[in-house]
């Protein structure tokens, strides 16, 4: 039988995953590229022979998502597969136009063909949105669960933008992993605040390895925890899914892609953020829940935040580095800095924009919307280096830091700064130790 060409539309994540767990083998299909979207600087490389298996020794091209439709006619594409998150329906049926147009099929790959079976218990811990709050979910229940008594290793959604066959399997002990393995500020933001809680994560490119080298991690393991990206579902099989929502962008949990099929999937969904949502949000969620899974539970959420030094936002003239992902592609208009520029008094949030430099002022150009907080975009060296620039070209008094990192320990900032520190607060019952302790006797941990 001639294989039928495919091209995987994806951003350096979940399209690598798809094609490792459902085409790398399958003699059915002949991938001919990758494309790449939502990423700055990932097109233009190849998917390494190393990681793409016997049929393709060659390894497989990355192209720009522009040039899809030249590509699906020049190759005689069969099948395209539509390989990333956090995108609204209309972008999704949009993408699904163009393919079609070109003459292809348009396909999304289901969680029976893309999860793999772990033989240790699985806690997934998702979102409807990016920016939602999985993280700091993430990060209570690994609290629970270790108080029971348990080790738990974390495997976090990948975000492998340098050395593919050099990032197949990484591990994080300590902060000196994230130099060893060149962290962006994206990847930082993520496995940093589980190592600095002592936690072992691992994140890679290729997740059946990985999940093998989590399985008998040299610390022990006794449950793993997948810790979810954007609004994407699980790479691995769940025992148990927790999704988180967020008030703040009433709706969106029925209107993104992947964000519904989580909301559907899951066991118990926590309403984040409800200290500083509108009532009128809150009951949005809360109808949308009701209307496609009525039989979750529901935990409601706080994210309280505190600063280690209020006195540098107290009536100063304030930059707010939020971020990025959750500005960008999460199109949120307030994170945690914002929240505390607004509740320690600051006198102005200054605008950042007119100061931008490189490629942060690519950024605000393709995300115009953003507004006057300065996503903390740091993919490659030179973003970082147009980071610092701007923020300290910026006319402030201080800055306030609201991403998940210590901004300080990777770029010199020469104005009075503070972090900002945020982690899940359940409201009344019913809460997550309960769902976790349910979870420990099912399964006899």
């Amino acid at each position: 039988m001639k294989r039928k060409n495919v091209i995987i539309i994806g951003a350096a994540g979940r399209d690598f995953h798809n094609f490792n767990t459902y085409f790398r083998d399958n003699e059915l299909f002949n991938v001919v590229a990758f494309t790449a979207a939502q990423i700055p600087d990932i097109d233009g490389r190849k998917y390494p022979a190393e990681l793409a298996g016997d049929l393709y020794p060659e390894g497989i091209p990355i192209y720009a998502e522009k040039d899809l439709p030249e590509l699906i006619k020049k190759h005689k594409i069969n099948n395209c597969i539509f390989s990333y998150s956090d995108v609204p329906y209309n972008r999704v049926m949009n993408m699904s136009a163009v393919v079609n147009a070109a003459g292809a099929n348009f396909v999304l790959l289901g969680p029976d063909s893309t999860m793999i079976k772990s033989n240790k218990p699985v806690i997934a811990v998702v979102a409807t949105r990016t920016g939602c709050g999985k993280s700091q979910t993430s990060r209570k229940v690994i609290e629970y669960l270790m108080a029971k008594g348990l080790k738990v290793v974390a495997v976090r959604h990948p975000m492998p933008y340098g050395d593919l066959a050099a990032q197949k399997v990484q591990r994080f002990a300590e902060i000196a992993d994230l130099a060893k393995h060149k962290c962006t500020i994206e990847e930082m933001e993520e496995y940093e605040p589980h190592v600095v809680r002592g936690n072992v994560i691992y994140a890679g490119v290729d997740y059946e390895a990985i999940l093998r080298e989590a399985e008998k991690d040299p610390n022990g393991c006794d449950v793993i925890l997948w810790d979810g990206g954007n609004n994407d579902f699980s790479f691995y099989k769940p025992d148990l899914t927790i999704t988180v929502a967020d008030p703040h962008r009433p709706g969106h949990e029925l209107s993104y892609y992947p964000g519904e099929v989580n909301l559907r999937l899951a066991d118990a969904i926590v309403i984040n953020k409800m200290d500083s949502a509108s009532p009128e949000g809150i009951q949005t969620v809360r109808e949308s829940i009701a209307k496609v899974n009525p039989n979750a539970l529901v935990i409601d959420g706080a994210s309280p935040i505190k600063v280690d030094k209020p006195e540098v936002i107290r009536g100063k003239r304030v930059l707010v580095v939020e971020d990025g992902p959750t500005l960008t592609h999460g199109e949120m208009k307030i994170g945690a800095g914002t929240v505390a520029a607004q509740k320690f008094g600051a006198a102005e949030i200054i605008d950042p924009r007119e100061y931008a430099v490189g490629k942060l002022a690519e950024t605000y150009r393709i995300y115009p919307n953003i507004g006057n907080l300065l996503p903390a975009m740091g993919y490659s060296e030179q973003q970082l280096k147009d980071l610092e620039a701007t923020i300290n070209k910026v006319d402030c008094d201080a800055v306030v830091i609201g991403t998940p990192i210590d901004l300080n320990r990777i770029v010199k900032i020469n104005k009075p700064n503070t972090r900002v520190y945020y982690d899940l607060q359940e409201i009344g019952e019913p809460n997550l130790d309960q769902v976790l302790s349910d979870f420990v006797k099912k399964h006899n941990l």
